[in-house]
């Protein structure tokens, strides 16, 4: 807990039995209140692996995809009373450790959505980012930043922080259940008008950690591209989107 605020770390989890462990004991539960950790129906027994180290644990009977996995996340962080959520990606590649220093920026009322970014202090392939993913990171947030007005150094990390009342505010139900997710979430976020900071994060990349083949990327790639001209649009008022109205838990944006 930080001012006063619950702090919830939560876990999107397919096939995390070898990083799980790892993961978990590197969290700083002397600030995290309670971890919740999804598991999208794997098979390799990360479920009881979670329910064994004492997590809160919800299975999915069939796969929900990441951004399926991420809705539940969030629906049972809030169940549970978060003030602050931190999504943390249990195959071990983004630093748990730096989950305080995370939340520290959203319960200090500074941001509103703290993103661990693997570009900012040029970590990233020091850590064994692929060149070919590395160009691409760049080169989509060019473009998103461009069309959404915005300077973040990346779009695409999964090491995310974000205040309750942005997860009230977003209609995040109605995102894609792919990998897009993210990026539709933080579209609405920079719509929004919502606060965001980055932190710099290293990362590992090795074998066990989770990571999506070059043709799924193309269409992730694509995926952005149309979010961020969508986002555009909007801001501009020349084609309205769903996706940018305000939830009605919270009738308004919050910020």
């Amino acid at each position: 807990m930080l001012h006063d605020q619950k702090i919830i770390a939560v876990l999107p989890a397919y096939h995390a039995g070898e990083t799980l462990e790892a993961t978990w004991r590197a969290l700083p539960l002397d600030v995290i209140d309670e971890v919740i950790l999804v598991d999208d129906a794997s098979t390799d027994g990360t479920a009881d692996l979670a329910r064994g180290l004492g997590i809160r644990t919800i299975v999915h009977a069939t796969n929900q995809g990441y951004g399926g996995n991420q809705k539940t996340c969030y629906r049972a962080a809030l169940e549970q009373g978060a003030d602050i959520v931190v999504m943390v990606h249990p195959d071990y590649q983004y630093e748990p450790r730096l989950a305080s220093a995370m939340a520290g920026m959203v319960a200090s009322n500074v941001y509103d959505v703290v993103l661990g970014s693997r570009i900012v202090g040029g970590g990233a392939l020091k850590g064994g980012m692929p060149l070919w993913k590395y160009v691409a990171n760049r080169a989509l947030t060019l473009v998103e930043n461009w069309l959404l007005g915005a300077k973040l150094s990346e779009y695409h990390t999964g090491y995310r922080a974000y205040h309750r009342r942005v997860l009230e505010a977003i209609p995040f139900e109605d995102n894609s259940d792919d990998f897009v997710f993210d990026n539709e979430f933080l579209a609405q976020i920079i719509v929004g008008g919502f606060r965001v900071g980055e932190l710099s994060c290293p990362t590992k990349y090795f074998p066990e950690a989770s990571s999506i083949n070059f043709r799924r990327s193309i269409t992730y790639g694509l995926g952005v591209l149309r979010v961020a001209a969508q986002g555009m649009l909007h801001r501009a008022g020349l084609r309205h989107h769903p996706r940018h109205a305000p939830s009605a838990r919270s009738g308004g944006n919050g910020s």
